[in-house]
């Protein structure tokens, strides 16, 4: 298996259609985001998984993108009830659930592949000491994402360095994304991050986008061509 694009913030059928023609191999919807952008209420949410599923048949060659909660929802029982009802199987949580969270969500729905998203202010990540615990909890997958001004996560725009990922990355035993300020100009920078045996893919919104702050396909293909030259992953990605 390739590395991993995610593409988050999708809110239109018409986003869904040209991510999946340009190669994203995730697509990130929010739900339970209060004040969020790209918020989405129930209906629009599972229309949109459903819309990911069928994007493949625009692509004839290449999967179809898988649809992603992105959540900063704290209960499991509301977690997996957005997720099932899209019949959603990736799940972001994007805030700062506990690892008890993690653990009650892989207990209903074992078949979930759960990423934590650890939040990272300078080379300071708070659930750092909680680690150990995410993985006995199930997490499948970490995702390393840059804390804005105020405190503010996720979508920030800032860049993470190298070696606080790879720091972050040598305490963890699962494989893990990039998120903060990803683009396809930066791939160069984070060449010992991509060479990482367990570095699983990136996570962009701004850099997929254009001035105006739609999603632009050749932002996107230019960000799966420069990232895919990366390590193979068979075997890692649940």
């Amino acid at each position: 298996m390739t590395v991993l694009l995610k593409v988050c913030g999708a809110t239109s059928r018409e986003d869904v259609e040209l991510l999946g023609a340009a190669g994203a191999d995730l697509i990130g919807l929010w739900r339970g985001v209060p004040g969020g952008h790209a918020d989405l209420p129930p209906g629009r949410f599972t229309a949109l998984a459903e819309a990911c599923r069928a994007a493949g048949a625009a692509a004839p060659g290449r999967p179809a993108p898988e649809p992603m909660l992105v959540t900063f929802l704290r209960t499991p029982a509301a977690i997996l009830d957005a997720a099932r009802t899209a019949d959603v199987r990736w799940l972001q949580l994007h805030g700062y659930q506990p690892p008890g969270v993690v653990a009650a969500i892989k207990r209903g729905w074992p078949e979930a592949t759960v990423v934590k998203v650890l939040h990272v202010t300078g080379d300071a990540c708070p659930e750092r000491p909680l680690l150990a615990s995410y993985e006995r909890a199930g997490t499948d997958l970490f995702l390393f994402d840059a804390v804005g001004a105020g405190g503010r996560v996720g979508s920030t725009g800032r860049s993470l360095e190298p070696d606080v990922v790879i720091d972050l990355a040598e305490a963890t035993s699962r494989p893990f994304l990039v998120a903060g300020g990803i683009s396809a100009a930066n791939r160069t920078h984070y060449e010992k991050v991509a060479a990482h045996p367990r570095f699983a893919g990136v996570d962009v919104d701004t850099a997929a986008r254009d001035r105006t702050g739609a999603f632009c396909a050749r932002s996107v293909a230019d960000i799966r061509e420069q990232w895919r030259a990366s390590p193979d992953l068979e075997g890692v990605i649940p």
